[in-house]
């Protein structure tokens, strides 16, 4: 597996709009794109940065992983998302080497990406994710 670049930062949010308007305020920044991803009860708003995107998310359900993350730590970096050319055979590779995965198998991610999150126990504590873009 070879990861092509930090995809993005995610970052967990309260309210969106807030976020929404701190970006606008402090960098003159509006999102190039707002999504709601039911499958993971979550509305995402991206802001381009370079190759690279800070995706603020906002939990759509109190149970949802975004809300129990924020009830427990509050707002702030909830992950981190390498770009891999083939996310199938790096949750493979990753599954073979006895890496514990949250996701045993790639599923749909906001922007059409195909999604597969690594489990914090894996990586000293960091929500790691591979994404793999729809192009």
């Amino acid at each position: 597996m070879k990861l092509l670049r930090v995809n993005h930062l995610g970052i967990a949010s309260p309210a969106l709009a807030e976020a929404m308007d701190r970006m606008d305020r402090l960098f003159g920044m509006a999102a190039d794109h707002v999504e709601e991803v039911p499958d993971q009860r979550v509305r995402t708003a991206f802001f381009p940065v370079g190759p690279s995107t800070l995706e603020f998310l906002e939990s759509t359900d109190p149970e949802g992983p975004v809300g129990k993350f924020l009830e427990k730590k509050g707002p702030g970096i909830h992950h981190i998302a390498f770009e891999v050319d083939d996310v199938d055979a790096a949750v493979q590779e990753l599954l073979a080497k006895g890496v514990r995965m949250i996701d045993k198998a790639p599923r749909a991610g906001a922007h059409g990406c195909r999604i597969a999150f690594i489990h914090p126990a894996e990586t000293g504590g960091v929500l790691m994710e591979l994404c793999q873009s729809p192009h």
